[in-house]
């Protein structure tokens, strides 16, 4: 984790100043084996209500996937939306709707880019470095490199190239869909990646901690507004993106 003087810098809101971060804290991301098999994975994604951003936290007990808690944390929209830098206008708040989980999680499956990333350093790895834990970027597009389709059926997966380097694997997690881009954030490798990521499988696409974080973070997002303190508030624009 990092200490108190450098975290005071990580949200900057001008585009040169987050560069700057992201140079800084590339230098940090740490690639390696997982140790201990975890007992709590939780995932975390965003949506956004109008000028809100709605973070939503998961825990689930692992390998059993037996939900064990949601959290939530909404506040202004930081950033705007500018591809690179998502972590400047979602991870904020999504560190703060982590904070808020009772047992603090083994695993973070982050619906975003880790190490695949221009920088090296994707929002997954950027969460990771600030709380000190192995993160996976499950994101559902890819933002740069190469690789081979994998072939159609659930459990088939390719390497992911950038610049000549693995940078993640692109997984089929269900027979004939489009797969998904999974990369190491942070404290974790590639195969360790792959290896909880499909342990969190269900019968979707998406790994069932991430599914649910996503599936709350819309369905909030369509009530409209939130903070902690306020509460909701109904708004007329709303999107997943904005």
């Amino acid at each position: 984790m990092l200490k108190n003087s450098l975290t005071k810098n990580l949200w900057p809101r001008d585009i040169r100043a987050a560069r700057e971060i992201q140079d800084i804290l590339s230098k940090r991301v740490k690639v390696l084996p997982l140790g201990a098999t975890p007992a709590y994975v939780a995932a975390v994604d965003a949506a956004f209500a109008g000028d809100t951003v709605i973070a939503v936290s998961s825990l689930s007990a692992f390998p059993s996937l037996e939900r064990i808690q949601d959290a939530v944390w909404g506040e202004e929209i930081r950033f705007p939306y500018v591809p690179g830098l998502l972590t400047f206008r979602e991870g904020h708040a999504m560190i703060k709707a982590l904070r808020r989980l009772r047992i603090p999680p083994d695993v973070i499956l982050v619906d975003g880019q880790g190490i695949a990333h221009p920088r090296g350093i994707g929002i997954a790895s950027h969460i990771g470095i600030i709380l000190g834990k192995p993160t996976i970027g499950c994101a559902k597009s890819r933002l740069i490199g190469e690789f081979r389709e994998p072939r159609t059926h659930k459990g088939s997966w390719s390497y992911l190239y950038y610049k000549g380097k693995e940078v993640g694997a692109v997984l089929r997690t269900r027979d004939h869909v489009k797969p998904l881009f999974i990369s190491p954030g942070h404290l974790i490798d590639i195969t360790a990646s792959l290896e909880i990521v499909m342990k969190c499988l269900s019968s979707y696409r998406i790994p069932e901690p991430l599914r649910r974080a996503d599936s709350l973070s819309r369905e909030l997002s369509r009530q409209g507004r939130y903070t902690p303190k306020t509460g909701y508030k109904k708004q007329c624009s709303l999107s997943k993106r904005s």
